[in-house]
């Protein structure tokens, strides 16, 4: 990561000045990444649910099963199932998928790690897995409160690849 007070965090200085999903035609195309070597990436990411206080004691409670047990499974499946949602991201054979829901004060904070050997990396699996554990959380819960906000979605870090590794800083 950039220390240059210029060069927003997370942002790579050194990246290019196109978005890399378009031909040069301005096409959406799914990128070639035939070229680059398999080697093991991670990457790690987040997501809050915010849910009030009512909500949080009735957790343990519902007819629909455990609500965090249900959302880590849904979280795990959504990132097997991640380039059937996303267009452009390649099918990847994940190697681990890992989501944790854990109460925290107001809400239930979601985890979600996925890695894999392959020629790209896995931030798209995390990031769908984190999102849809969440929605899952609010989807168990909505008959107690329709305010449930799900927010924070975001890749905490990232290992592996041509790009480097990456990790989010303090907010």
């Amino acid at each position: 990561m950039s220390k240059d007070p210029e060069v927003p965090p997370g942002v790579r200085p050194d990246a290019p000045e196109k978005l890399s999903h378009y031909d040069e035609a301005g096409q959406a195309h799914m990128v070639d990444v035939s070229a680059k070597s398999a080697t093991r990436r991670e990457a790690v990411a987040r997501a809050f649910v915010e849910l009030n206080e009512s909500v949080l004691a009735a957790l343990p409670e519902n007819p629909k099963g455990n609500p965090l047990e249900v959302a880590r499974f849904a979280g795990i499946m959504a990132a097997k199932k991640t380039a059937d949602l996303i267009p452009m991201c390649h099918p990847l054979p994940l190697s681990f998928v890992d989501v944790q829901a854990t109460v925290v004060a107001g809400g239930v904070e979601i985890r979600a790690t996925a890695a894999t050997v392959a020629g790209t990396g896995v931030e798209m699996e995390a990031m769908t897995a984190a999102s849809v554990a969440a929605l899952t959380v609010y989807d168990m819960t909505k008959a107690l409160d329709k305010g449930i906000r799900i927010r924070e979605v975001v890749l905490e870090s990232k290992t592996g690849g041509k790009s480097g590794d990456y990790r989010r800083t303090a907010e």
